[in-house]
């Protein structure tokens, strides 16, 4: 039997963390959820992650920051970022980054979903 793809989210806002899981299982993938990204590093799901919805502003180590550590440590993981506070140029910038796309809050289930797909290169 195959699992579905883990995808792993990343963000401060508990509102998130607790809405998001329920949906990505709707969409049919595996979902797990963290406060931080030190919390994510720590998990040892980093190597089981086939996508990462990652918030670009949390205390402690921001989404981009994030991103960077995963490239340092060569750990290539499609992100999806999500911002609650962002500007046409953060989302140029976190596409720059490596981001599949950049979300802004709130966002649709249809946008997430082809957010997923585009990051995953799924159709």
């Amino acid at each position: 039997m195959i699992s579905p793809p883990l995808v792993s989210i990343v963000d401060d806002d508990e509102s998130i963390r607790e809405s998001l899981p329920d949906l990505l299982r709707e969409f049919g993938f595996a979902a797990m959820a963290f406060s931080s990204a030190e919390q994510f590093l720590a998990s040892g799901l980093v190597d089981k992650t086939r996508c990462l919805i990652l918030d670009i502003s949390m205390p402690g180590m921001s989404g981009p920051k994030l991103k960077r550590e995963l490239s340092r440590r060569q750990q290539d993981i499609p992100v999806v970022f999500i911002t609650a506070t962002g500007d046409e140029n953060s989302r140029i910038n976190e596409k720059e980054l490596g981001g599949a796309e950049c979300l802004l809050k709130p966002f649709s289930d249809v946008s997430l979903l082809a957010a997923l797909k585009a990051a995953l290169r799924v159709n």
